[in-house]
């Protein structure tokens, strides 16, 4: 059962996600079954100041890939087709590495939506199914699959977006009930990388000082590394997990930008080739024990 909501979207005066409006939730376990915006009242945007002690205090929500997405503010449409990759195992044998992997194909699930293909969807649908079969999620879960498939022949793409932030917020609810906790941060993680790895594509592809300050999000990075040093010493000691909380640090880096400015094109391309990295080790078929 959600404590509380969280909540955030663009404010016409920010200039980053860290200005962005974060819904706090009032305790931890919010985090790990929630994600969807809230239709509660607006709250008030925090500043800067109220955003580092709250870190510090309560959970700090990670953007989903599709809010992530909807505040890239750039001139015309982006060419989010351009930013499709090859398909990925779906056999993998290592939960921490299949958590990390689903994350990242429900964000190639909200690309295909951004470029309103039905066929890369239906594919992309079939591909999280199969990876949530793995990690033993609800019936509800692989359900929603057949809900994906069908929005997608009728091209109801608003009805696509909103299945996909339900899907990954089953799955994070699914495993909260089966005390997978561990991994719902896996989950969101994958999807923050895969999400910020398209959007910096797409910077790049168009440079834009102005689109470019969505990628500042020390705080968000900063608190997924915080979550990644709460899991269990088991699976903070695997190699993959371990090998991305290490490079979490460098990323952080790399997403802090001075304040009011966007990163040159220089930037957004360092960040790029990290977060790269980063998804091409990710979604590697190799021994991730």
């Amino acid at each position: 059962m959600l404590l509380s909501h969280s909540h955030w979207q663009t404010s016409a005066r920010a200039d980053s996600l860290a200005h962005m409006r974060f819904g706090i939730a009032t305790r931890a376990v919010a985090f790990l079954a929630c994600g969807t915006i809230a239709s509660a009242a607006e709250p008030a945007p925090l500043s800067q100041d109220q955003l580092s002690k709250a870190i510090r205090t309560d959970s700090l929500t990670i953007p989903t890939p599709g809010e992530l997405f909807a505040a890239l503010e750039k001139p015309g449409k982006p060419d989010w087709a351009g930013q499709y990759r090859t398909p990925i195992p779906t056999t993998y044998s290592n939960r921490g590495q299949i958590a990390l992997n689903l994350g990242g194909l429900i964000a190639d699930g909200f690309i295909a939506v951004e470029a309103q293909d039905s066929q890369q969807v239906k594919n992309i649908g079939t591909d999280i199914v199969k990876l949530a079969k793995a990690l033993g999620v609800s019936e509800n879960v692989l359900s929603r699959g057949n809900s994906i498939n069908e929005f997608a022949e009728n091209s109801e793409w608003d009805a696509l977006h909103e299945e996909l932030e339900a899907t990954q917020n089953e799955v994070k609810t699914s495993m909260q009930s089966h005390r997978d906790q561990d991994l719902v941060i896996l989950v969101s993680l994958g999807g923050w990388i895969r999400g910020t790895q398209a959007v910096s594509a797409a910077v790049i592809k168009n440079y834009d000082e102005q689109s470019a300050k969505v990628l500042r999000q020390p705080a968000v990075v900063s608190f997924m590394h915080s979550k990644l040093n709460d899991i269990s010493m088991d699976l903070k000691a695997e190699p993959l997990v371990k090998s991305v909380s290490d490079q979490l640090a460098a990323v952080e880096k790399l997403v802090t930008f001075q304040s009011g400015k966007g990163p040159t094109l220089d930037e957004v391309k360092k960040l790029n080739a990290a977060v790269t990295k980063l998804m091409e080790e990710v979604q590697s078929k190799g021994d991730a024990k």
